[in-house]
C-alpha cells in the first residue's frame, strides 16, 4: 500500500501531455520518448479533433501536442478550438511541414510553440518543457524572422503568394494538391461546395492563376516539393 501510495504521488507531479496525431506510429514514439523523462507522462492520445476534445475534458493534460495536418479534421482548426474553450491549457504545434509556412499561423490559432517532426529527438523534450513553463517555442531562425518582421512594423520582405492565403485556403489549397476535388473538399472540411468554390476563387486570385488547371498544376507541384523536404 505504501509502495502504491508512493508511485501514485510520482505520477502526480509529472505533467500530462496529450498527443493528437493521425498516424499511431508518430503517436507510440512521441510517447516512449516523452515518457522516459522523470517529470512527463503522456495520458493519452487522439487521431482526430473529436476524440482530442473528449480526451482535453476527460484526462485535463496540461499540454496538448497537436499536429496541425490530421487527415480527418484540420489540426488548425482544432488549436484555435482548444483555445477558445481552453484559453489556459499549453498546445504544442507539430508537423512534417516547413516552419516558415505554418509556424506563425499555428502561434495565431493559439499554439505556444511549434516544433517540426524532422527534429532531434532531445528537441521535442525541449519545447514541451519551454511550452509549459509559459514560454514560446520556436526555432532560432523562425524566432527571428517573427521578430523581424515586428521590428520592420509588419512587412516581411521574405513573405511568399502562399503566405498571404489564409489558414483555411492553404488547407483547401493543400488538398487541391493531394488530389481532391471540390465535392471531396467539402464532404471532408464539412462545408458546403459553394463554400469551397469561392475558397478556390480567392486562392486563384492570390496567387495570380488564371483557372482551375493552373490551380491544380501550381497545387501538385507545391505539395510535391513539401513532401521532399
Amino acid at each position: 500500500m505504501v509502495r502504491k501510495k508512493i508511485h501514485d504521488e510520482a505520477s502526480e507531479n509529472k505533467s500530462k501531455i496529450l498527443i493528437v496525431d493521425d498516424h499511431p506510429i508518430v503517436r507510440q514514439g512521441l510517447a516512449e520518448l516523452i515518457n522516459q523523462e522523470k517529470d512527463l507522462t503522456v495520458c493519452g492520445q487522439a487521431e482526430d479533433a473529436h476524440q482530442a476534445m473528449q480526451a482535453i475534458r476527460s484526462l485535463k493534460p496540461d499540454i496538448v501536442v497537436v499536429d496541425i495536418l490530421l487527415k480527418q479534421t484540420s489540426g488548425m482548426e482544432l488549436i484555435k478550438d482548444i483555445n477558445v474553450r481552453y484559453p489556459n491549457l499549453a498546445i504544442l504545434a507539430l508537423s512534417m511541414h516547413e516552419e516558415f509556412l505554418y509556424a506563425e499561423r499555428a502561434l495565431r490559432a493559439g499554439a505556444k510553440g511549434y516544433i517540426m517532426k524532422a527534429e532531434a529527438t532531445e528537441k521535442v523534450i525541449i519545447a514541451i518543457r519551454k511550452v509549459l513553463s509559459g514560454d514560446i517555442y520556436l526555432s532560432e531562425p523562425m524566432a527571428a524572422k517573427i521578430i523581424h518582421k515586428l521590428v520592420g512594423g509588419g512587412a516581411d520582405v521574405g513573405t511568399s503568394a502562399i503566405d498571404r492565403l489564409s489558414d483555411r485556403e492553404l488547407e483547401v489549397f493543400h488538398l487541391v494538391g493531394q488530389g481532391y476535388r471540390t465535392q471531396q473538399i467539402a464532404e471532408k472540411l464539412h462545408l458546403s461546395v459553394k463554400t469551397i468554390e469561392t475558397y478556390r476563387a480567392h486562392i486563384k486570385e492570390k496567387l495570380n492563376l488564371t483557372d482551375a488547371a493552373e490551380l491544380l498544376q501550381y497545387a501538385i507541384r507545391w505539395v510535391t516539393s513539401q513532401d521532399k523536404e
